[in-house]
């Protein structure tokens, strides 16, 4: 997959994503200060969310649209959606200072209106969000421009991820990646299944990675360890702006402190290698090997109390050990020698 000049693949390193959201608070100025905070962070991409109130639902407030069971506790969906949109006049201008702080630069569509505003701005890529992978007729129009489509599985049981992949297929587009993403917020971190982003990638043969709603960066790394190639997280300038996504966002300090992390999590696994550094190789001068630790005279027999394996390492190995108990040296021998064949 490749996403502007971004190439994701099992070789390359983690794609995170600053989620920006509804952590503008109405004010583009601040948007705008949040992307280039991003940039400062160390994230490689800003992702935005484009839809208004009417897009995503109605005004009603049947107890059909009224939330619960979440931080946004009984506050009905139009009026939280009025809130936390990002309106579509500023993406010209957001997308502009994105590109000029490097940053590349997508949105979440939520209807197809959406999708056609999106591509007058040529974005490079398409978010499926974690409640929208239910909207086949949404997913066929994303993956229908032929532009890679990630999408998050919150919701998401295995039937509904294999009608969303095969919404994409039908269009042409295996342009795909999966997000192991658990749709609370925030979400427990016992309820994270890391390993499941091994599974994702495995079992439908795509980019998998993390749409991440937990409190610090203990998942993110876990989830690297398992192979992510994508990490997305709510991102914020500062939580005391509030907002409806304010107390599980990320700050400048902690997202810099997560990529950092995430940044030695992926230099720490590596690769299956089992020759020795050259380090390392120096390091063997403080493993075990075989000394005489008494005084000896010629004749004298070896026993497990004048010749021992201890450190350092110049000595006999002691894989040799028993082969030479019970033997005689050739000649005297001070204690601190390392032992060798030709004392034997």
């Amino acid at each position: 997959m490749k996403i502007d000049n971004f190439k994701i693949d099992q070789d390359s390193r983690v794609f995170i994503i600053a989620e920006l959201s509804a952590n503008h608070n109405g004010s583009i100025e601040t948007a705008i200060e949040t992307i280039r905070a991003a940039k400062r962070a160390g994230a490689d991409c800003i992702k935005f969310q484009t839809y208004t109130a009417d897009t995503i639902t109605i005004d009603s407030n049947k107890e059909d649209f009224l939330i619960k069971g979440t931080i946004w506790e009984g506050k009905n969906l139009y009026k939280l959606y009025q809130e936390a949109y990002t309106p579509w006049e500023w993406h010209k201008e957001l997308f502009k200072v994105a590109k000029e702080e490097g940053l590349v630069y997508f949105s979440s569509p939520f209807d197809k209106t959406a999708v056609d505003f999106l591509e007058t701005l040529n974005v490079p890529a398409y978010k499926i969000a974690s409640f929208e992978i239910t909207d086949i007729p949404l997913i066929e129009y994303v993956a229908s421009k032929g532009k890679p489509v990630i999408i998050s599985t919150g919701i998401a049981e295995l039937e509904d991820i294999e009608l969303a992949l095969d919404a994409c297929h039908r269009m042409g587009n295996k342009d795909v990646a999966l997000l192991k993403c658990t749709s609370s917020y925030p979400a427990p971190i016992e309820e994270a299944n890391m390993c499941m982003i091994k599974d994702l990638s495995e079992r439908y043969n795509v980019i998998s990675g993390l749409s991440d709603h937990t409190m610090g960066s203990t998942v993110p790394i876990v989830a690297t360890v398992f192979g992510a190639k994508i990490i997305e997280k709510h991102f914020i300038l500062d939580r005391s702006i509030g907002g409806p996504d304010s107390s599980f966002s990320m700050n400048e300090e902690e997202f810099t402190s997560m990529v950092k992390a995430v940044r030695e999590a992926e230099s720490a696994i590596g690769i299956v290698d089992y020759t020795l550094t050259e380090k390392q190789v120096k390091g063997k001068d403080f493993s075990r090997s075989l000394y005489v630790v008494e005084d000896m005279m010629e004749g004298d027999i070896i026993t497990e109390e004048n010749v021992r394996s201890i450190r350092p390492g110049f000595g006999l190995h002691p894989k040799y050990y028993t082969q030479i108990l019970g033997k005689k040296v050739n000649f005297a021998i001070e204690k601190g020698t390392a032992f060798n064949d030709k004392m034997v």
